[in-house]
C-alpha cells in the first residue's frame, strides 16, 4: 500500500513538472528595464539582475526577470535608473518569479 502511495505522489509531481515546462510562451513585451538590486532594491537580489517592468492598461505592474544571455549582453545592463525597451522572448516561471529569455531586445523610442 505504501508503494502505491509513493507511486501516486511521484506521478503527481511528474505531471506538475511537465505542465510547468509546457507552459512557456513566446511573447513581445514593452516596459522598462531596471536592475533588481540597484534600482528596485529587491531584498533577495544578491547581484545585479535586469528586470523588465511592464504596466498593463489598468496600471498593474508585472516583473519579468531577464535571463542573462548574449541578447541581453548586446542590449547592455541597466544598473541605475530605467531604460524603455521592447523584449521578445520565451516566458516561464521559476522559483516563484516570472522570467523572460530574450531572443530580441530593442530600446523603445
Amino acid at each position: 500500500m505504501r508503494f502505491v502511495t509513493i507511486l501516486a505522489f511521484a506521478m503527481v509531481l511528474a505531471v506538475g513538472l511537465v505542465a510547468t515546462v509546457a507552459s512557456t510562451d513566446e511573447a513581445t513585451l514593452t516596459g522598462k528595464i531596471m536592475c533588481a538590486k540597484c534600482t528596485l532594491k529587491k531584498a533577495d537580489a544578491k547581484e545585479c539582475q535586469d528586470v523588465l517592468v511592464v504596466t498593463d492598461d489598468q496600471g498593474a505592474m508585472k516583473e519579468y526577470y531577464v535571463t542573462k544571455n548574449e541578447v541581453l549582453q548586446k542590449f547592455g545592463h541597466t544598473c541605475s535608473g530605467e531604460k524603455p525597451a521592447v523584449v521578445t522572448g520565451t516566458v516561464s516561471e521559476k522559483d516563484g518569479k516570472t522570467w523572460i529569455t530574450p531572443t530580441k531586445m530593442e530600446a523603445q523610442k
